[in-house]
């Protein structure tokens, strides 16, 4: 019953009537709020029958995928409220928004990116994207949110649904943050570089803490890390979800020499890394930063007899020098030998001693 019960509320949220509050709002409106999927270029004056959204066909029981198409419908009916329309656009003339904020490299570090691929091709899109006209592109758009969505789309080579708003900088980013609060939350070093690109393009702190919905205190900590984590090895490492801040900001104290820089610059190019997934390579950069290798220890010098057999080996290494006789050596010679090393020592420091 409770099930139903959700789904009925679902249902009424995607298959309203048009919005009073813009009288201008045609059948076809209505028809887009009856579903997120159906286009709003259709004929003026027809109406078509109106069925059940294919986000409730298809939705699955659980109660986080309930709310999130909830939200999905909420979202899409304040954008027609506000006398917005749904349009479909080729995804060729739609750009990225001008501050990345994603590592995720497609199925290999968002493993959720194939299910949104399939969850496509099955249901349909069942939300639209948010772009904005390209400032300097004529025909061209801007995403502010959606980046996920379009590019699964493209990968099935369909048009893409989208809300067409003109958006400042500030407005852009402040809905591109909201998406990533809202959804799936940016990683600690995403945040970072986020932050990091938007304070290099001349954005206030406000704008920037505001898009990040974070405090002075934690953006001050963002940019820190970004500042000293070069952007080469963040990216090769990716979002590295389960490392937060305080290993973040441990790898930015490691890397600060250039021989650790060019540890870091091994390890990434190793095999091992490239088959890793993004949390384990953070953890082999980490790894490989925070224990130093040891150097090699010196070949010993072998000490031979007049045969030219060897008897002992002398090591230099370290801190105490050793001489180590070979197993078998008769026990009468070493002692010989350490009564002669011990007269000669003798002799030597009293040399030294008339030197000085």
């Amino acid at each position: 019953m409770a099930g139903n019960n959700r789904k009925n509320e679902l249902r009424a949220l995607f298959m309203g009537g048009a919005p009073t509050a813009a009288p201008q709002s045609t059948s076809d409106e209505a028809s887009a709020t009856a579903s997120p999927l159906t286009s709003v270029n259709s004929q003026p004056g027809t109406n078509p029958p109106r069925t059940a959204s294919g986000a409730v066909k298809a939705m699955g029981l659980s109660l986080g995928s309930i709310t999130r198409e909830a939200e999905e419908a909420r979202a899409l009916r304040e954008a027609l409220t506000q006398g917005e329309r749904v349009v479909s656009l080729d995804p060729a003339v739609i750009e990225a928004s001008f501050i990345e904020d994603r590592l995720t490299d497609g199925e290999v570090d968002d493993p959720d990116f194939l299910a949104l691929v399939e969850s496509i091709r099955e249901n349909g899109q069942q939300s639209p994207i948010l772009v904005r006209p390209h400032p300097e592109k004529q025909g061209h758009y801007q995403t502010a949110y959606g980046h996920r969505r379009l590019k699964a789309v493209r990968r099935l080579e369909l048009q893409v649904k989208a809300i067409v708003r003109p958006l400042s900088d500030d407005e852009l980013v402040l809905a591109q943050g909201k998406e990533n609060a809202e959804r799936r939350n940016l990683s600690f070093i995403e945040r970072a570089l986020f932050a990091a690109a938007l304070a290099a393009r001349g954005f206030d702190r406000k704008v920037i803490g505001d898009a990040l919905a974070v405090q002075k205190s934690e953006l001050s900590r963002l940019l820190q890390v970004a500042d000293s984590v070069p952007h080469q090895l963040a990216r090769a490492i990716g979002p590295a979800p389960k490392a937060g801040r305080e290993r973040w900001m441990a790898i930015g104290t490691l890397i600060e020499t250039e021989e650790a820089r060019r540890q870091a610059e091994e390890e990434i190019a190793t095999p091992r890394f490239r088959a890793a997934d993004t949390d384990e390579r953070f953890q082999l950069v980490f790894n490989r930063l925070s224990h130093k290798e040891k150097p090699e220890p010196e070949t010993p010098e072998e000490l031979k007899d007049e045969a030219g057999r060897v008897f002992a080996r002398l090591r230099l290494d370290g801190k105490a020098p050793k001489i180590e006789f070979l197993p078998g050596t008769h026990p009468a010679f070493i002692k010989e030998a350490v009564s002669r090393l011990a007269k000669w020592h003798a002799t030597f420091v009293a040399n030294q001693k008339t030197l000085l």
